[in-house]
């Protein structure tokens, strides 16, 4: 694995950049705010923009490690703003499975944004850092994030009951998985 952390991704409507702190007052507009986004993610609405200046000033430093990918998702069209995130959330034991996680302001649902982003980091991660395989899951109440993994090319590898918990308590879980020789 070629770890070189988060990197600049361009593609037709998207820049996918690294967050910066000037990023906070779009960030808690446009998603970290907003009761629905949160409903299931594993961290609580903010409830002012010092909650969201606090979470950058953890992420903004973590850039410095290699292995550190988040982006902030920025629409061309909608000027430098970020109007949401996608992440490697998690790492398997064998480092060779990245676990991906993904939000993004209520305003853009629907519009096939995310799942520009997510092939785009899928490419990323496959082409660029060398994994083998990647991995995604969603709360089963949530099936349009199955759809955005879908969408991409991942596979439903099965539900795995009460595996996560989030906003809405501990919920059942389910995965997909994309192997680099199945794209």
């Amino acid at each position: 694995m070629n770890h070189i952390g988060t990197q600049y991704i361009e593609t037709e409507r998207l820049i996918l950049r690294r967050f910066e702190p000037s990023d906070a007052p779009a960030m808690f507009a446009n998603w970290a705010s907003d009761d629905e986004v949160t409903k299931f993610l594993t961290w609580p609405t903010h409830a002012d923009v010092s909650v969201t200046e606090g979470i950058l000033g953890q992420w903004v430093p973590q850039y410095e490690k290699d292995d550190y990918y988040n982006w902030a998702i920025v629409l061309k069209e909608h000027g430098s703003q970020p109007i949401g995130n996608i992440n490697v959330a998690h790492w398997s034991e064998d480092r060779e499975a990245p676990e991906i996680g993904y939000c993004m302001g209520r305003r853009w649902w629907h519009q096939g944004i995310m799942s520009e982003a997510l092939g785009a980091v899928l490419d990323f991660l496959f082409d660029q850092v060398g994994v083998e395989r990647i991995v995604a899951l969603h709360d089963t109440n949530n099936p349009h994030s199955g759809g955005v993994m879908r969408k991409c090319g991942m596979v439903f590898d099965g539900v795995r009951e009460k595996a996560g918990k989030n906003n809405q308590g501990v919920v059942d879980m389910a995965r997909y998985v994309l192997k680099a020789g199945d794209r």
